[in-house]
């Protein structure tokens, strides 16, 4: 690859990033390509070397935001589906998660934006969903894999409404008390 193919990947990724990142804390529809461009000192002209429409810009951002969890796990070394259920619910309900909207859950930050997205972002979404309830049905102690399937859907819903509404809440208290809750019940479901 030349140099400046590979400037051109890279540039890419940035641009992929910064609108994985500004999606999550403005909506789908928040983030405008001119600003995008700006903050990646990029000209709004210079878009259209890197993508088709808008559109395609977030599709990948999307797909970026929806595996980053995953890529940071693995760079340590560790598989998402051995991560035990309440060391994943500590992290996935904490405050630092929830003061984290642009690098934290898409779904959480996005929920309604997603149910109102084009076709490939909707899709690219429910194929994220079926995998995080995959990994989440690994972690629930028991062999019926019916009720794990019920209590990871389940739990999965809980904890994504959890920390949407912790986000919404402009009482720290109420915020701490709606994650430390539903942390307390997740746990109760217990672990492989």
């Amino acid at each position: 690859m030349g140099h400046s193919q590979q400037d051109k990947r890279k540039t890419h990724e940035r641009i992929v990033e910064i609108a994985s990142k500004r999606l999550r804390e403005k909506g789908l529809e928040g983030v405008g390509v001119a600003d995008l461009m700006k903050e990646a000192g990029l000209t709004v002209g210079g878009f259209y070397k890197h993508f088709a429409s808008r559109d395609e810009l977030v599709v990948e951002a999307m797909q970026a935001a929806f595996g980053a969890w995953t890529t940071k796990v693995r760079s340590e070394g560790r598989a998402p589906e051995d991560i035990p259920l309440q060391e994943y619910a500590a992290t996935y309900l904490s405050g630092e998660h929830r003061d984290d909207t642009a690098g934290g859950c898409p779904f959480a930050a996005l929920t309604a934006d997603i149910a109102r997205a084009g076709e490939r972002c909707r899709s690219l979404a429910t194929d994220q969903m079926k995998m995080n309830l995959h990994i989440m049905q690994a972690r629930i102690n028991t062999t019926d894999e019916t009720q794990a399937r019920r209590k990871a859907i389940i739990t999965s819903c809980l904890m994504t409404g959890a920390l949407g509404l912790a986000r919404i809440a402009k009482d720290e208290s109420l915020a701490s008390e709606i994650l430390d809750t539903v942390k307390a019940f997740v746990n109760e479901v217990g672990t492989k």
